[in-house]
């Protein structure tokens, strides 16, 4: 089984190109804390090179950008490519299946989220004095 599941804040904005085929591509860096910290240099973090397709890069595009927190769920692939040089290079990215926005802040303090359809997100209070059977 290959499969992983990362949290943590993109190092930079992301970056989409499509295909000759016409398919969108979306590639970014996920920095994600360690469970714990050194006693040199205090927290410490992982980087990871993430690749999303299709609708999901498009959206992870227009909503992620520097410092903005995902999770990223997909699995785990490595890649060789020649170099310029003539030399087989080898890199490990993450190719996702599913990331899910956590929390992102515009300039204002109000959210680039999508706001969810069908409502206006806020919570209205509910008056349950007479009206709950127990």
């Amino acid at each position: 089984m290959n499969k992983v599941f990362l949290i943590g804040n993109l190092t930079k904005d992301p970056e989409i190109t499509t295909t000759n085929s016409g398919v969108s591509v979306c590639r970014f860096s996920l920095a994600v804390q360690r469970g714990f910290a050194s006693n040199d240099n205090g927290p410490q973090a992982d980087f990871f090179n993430i690749v999303v397709w299709r609708g999901l890069a498009e959206n992870c595009h227009k909503f992620l950008k520097k410092g903005s927190k995902c999770c990223v769920v997909g699995r785990i692939q490595n890649v060789s490519y020649e170099a310029q040089d003539g030399t087989k290079r080898y890199s490990t990215e993450i190719t996702a299946s599913d990331v899910e926005f956590l929390s992102t802040k515009n300039s204002d303090g109000g959210s680039d989220m999508p706001k969810p359809t069908g409502g206006t997100g806020e919570l209205e209070p509910i008056d349950d004095d007479d009206s709950l059977p127990f």
